[in-house]
């Protein structure tokens, strides 16, 4: 039971690690969690990719402290991270799927790092606060997280800043009219991406509703 435990939440290798390289059937998924959650909130989706045939060499889960700054360090955390899985497996790219306050890191990996459009095939959100959401004012005076979540903040304005969707990465969001933390729920649906609305979920359902796991691993075969 813990080896399989270990083995679900185990990182890349970090840098400089030795070892044979595995190619990658499929383009590794990378799982991005929210705001004050971890990796285990991928539980069930992980399963659905492995009844579609992956392994769990081919996904990732990326488990960080969600009270940082996205530009100042989480989404370095993150490039760091990806790197390592594409030594580990092999792959150029990998796929990227990020709930809630991880659509935000992960966008600013994707547009603003060097290596980020190169290195990223697919991304997928959601309930990501993409134009922020005024839910994160009531957190935003003691933490830096919050901040970036407000509409207007220095995050939000950097990743509304010209294209919403750069490069050749594809994009997708996933967004409900029942959202209690999202608001308003406009906020989730990006220029140039795939905008699905998943109906009336809770913010925290959409992680583990059949028709959202359905679309998205679609998404990431398409």
């Amino acid at each position: 039971m813990l080896a399989a435990l270990a083995s679900l939440l185990a990182p890349a290798a970090p840098a400089g690690a030795q070892g044979p390289v595995r190619s990658a059937a499929r383009t590794p998924v990378v799982l991005v969690h929210g705001y004050n959650a971890d990796p285990g909130v991928w539980g069930g989706l992980r399963e659905d990719f492995k009844a579609d045939g992956y392994t769990d060499a081919e996904l990732f889960s990326f488990g960080y402290d969600t009270h940082r700054s996205v530009n100042e360090a989480l989404s370095g955390e993150l490039a760091a991270y990806v790197e390592g899985v594409k030594r580990r497996t092999g792959a150029s790219r990998v796929d990227l799927v990020a709930h809630s306050f991880g659509s935000l890191v992960t966008r600013w990996y994707v547009k603003h790092d060097p290596a980020g459009q190169a290195s990223v095939a697919h991304w997928a959100s959601l309930a990501g606060p993409n134009h922020g959401t005024a839910t994160a004012w009531a957190c935003a005076l003691w933490d830096q997280a919050c901040r970036d979540m407000t509409p207007g903040s220095y995050v939000q304005k950097g990743l509304a800043a010209g294209d919403e969707t750069p490069g050749s990465v594809r994009y997708a969001t996933w967004w409900s009219n029942c959202d209690e933390v999202i608001n308003p729920d406009s906020s989730v649906p990006l220029t140039g991406a795939a905008n699905h609305a998943a109906g009336c979920l809770a913010h925290n359902d959409l992680l583990g509703d059949d028709e959202v796991s359905r679309g998205v691993r679609a998404f990431l075969n398409s």
